[in-house]
């Protein structure tokens, strides 16, 4: 059963990386999409476009960062493996699962709005300043689901 709670709390890692992680590449690649038509027009605006296209990319960040400390908290990497029960394995499964969910879809929120953003900086370049706060509004709550999942996993003792 030892065994069991410690591949839960794997796969709780491996939500946590992995969900995330795919709603930065598909925000990225949203951008990234967008960004590439308007420096057809004008490559003069790659340092803009590269930084609204950078900003979907920090959810999967936040799942890499959870997943460290899912792994950390069970001792698979830096110590001693700990005895983890299923209902711990378990804990530490669902305190991954707010950034393996949030990460997810704001990732993919935050590249709709950069892409939108980049639409707009392409029109009106004095505009930046506020095209930056608009993907930034979404990152929000990717930040809300890192300390979320940090706090539960900090509450599971072993």
């Amino acid at each position: 059963m030892e065994l069991l709670g410690i591949m839960l709390a794997v796969l709780g890692a491996a939500l946590a990386a992995g969900f995330a992680g795919s709603g930065s590449a598909i925000g990225v690649g949203i951008a990234g999409e967008a960004g590439a038509g308007i420096m057809t027009e004008d490559p003069g605006k790659f340092g803009l476009v590269l930084l609204l296209q950078a900003l979907p990319g920090t959810q999967g960040i936040y799942g890499l960062l959870t997943a460290f400390f899912a792994i950390l908290k069970v001792g698979i990497i830096g110590g001693e493996p700990v005895s983890v029960n299923v209902w711990q394995g378990l804990g530490v499964m669902f305190a991954c699962l707010p950034i393996a969910i949030a990460g997810y879809y704001s990732g993919i929120a935050q590249g709709k709005t950069s892409a939108a953003c980049i639409q707009l900086i392409s029109k009106r370049p004095e505009e930046t300043g506020k095209a930056v706060i608009l993907p930034a509004m979404v990152e929000t709550y990717a930040v809300l689901a890192l300390l979320m999942s940090i706090i539960l996993l900090n509450s599971i003792s072993f």
